[in-house]
């Protein structure tokens, strides 16, 4: 899987799907390990079977990035989604760019303020944005809210429901990694409209269709 920043690998197995950046990434995200802000050279995104349970998924997470040789900061993330399903946007304009990638499966469909608390099944968007651009910790929520604003509305537009029939606004368990390299001019917001902003938004619009269309 080639992604078109220098620097910057995506490696795929049947069990993992590893981002590796030969310099530190700044991250912000809601993963199991690396949560919140981090900086971190690799990102793995792993793939567990559908009843999966482990009472320490951060210890089990950690466990399976030693036996890879990832032995330094990382953010891990987890999903029961196929990782054939995985899938990779990428635009770019004015010396910006942004790609996003993608598993995303719905069966844990949720309606945030709906679906009630602790519902849980199968099935979560992970979405992984990696970004050629220097966004300020502001900025990078602000690319958060953005990528969620796309998700939701690829999910209204395909007319996702949850088990109850409310309009799906994402699952209960959804991720969103926010990794940037630092270059360039400091971007201070990545709303809808700013330029890295309409990348990210493209990027997850495209990833996540083809994610969900995958066999």
């Amino acid at each position: 899987m080639n992604l078109p920043i220098q620097n910057i690998s995506i490696s795929q197995t049947d069990e993992v799907v590893h981002v590796q950046s030969a310099a530190p990434l700044s991250a912000l995200s809601s993963a199991v390990v690396g949560g919140g802000y981090a900086r971190a050279r690799h990102i793995l995104n792993v793939n567990v079977d559908k009843n999966f349970y482990c009472k320490n998924p951060k210890a089990w997470l950690r466990a399976f990035a030693k036996e890879r040789n990832v032995n330094e900061a990382f953010v891990g993330l987890i999903t029961a989604v196929k990782l054939r399903k995985v899938r990779l946007a990428f635009f770019e304009a004015e010396g910006l760019s942004a790609g996003a990638l993608i598993t995303a499966g719905v069966s844990n469909a949720s309606s945030a303020g709906i679906t009630p608390p602790f519902s849980y099944r199968p099935g979560t968007i992970n979405i992984i944005l990696l970004l050629n651009a220097n966004l300020t910790r502001a900025a990078m929520l602000n690319a958060v809210i953005t990528a969620t604003e796309a998700k939701t509305a690829i999910l209204k537009e395909r007319n996702i429901l949850t088990p109850d029939g409310a309009s799906a606004t994402g699952t209960s368990t959804d991720t969103v990694t926010v990794a940037c390299t630092g270059v360039g001019t400091s971007q201070a917001y990545a709303g809808p409209v700013t330029t890295i902003g309409w990348l990210i938004a493209r990027a997850v619009r495209q990833a996540l269709t083809e994610s969900l269309s995958a066999a």
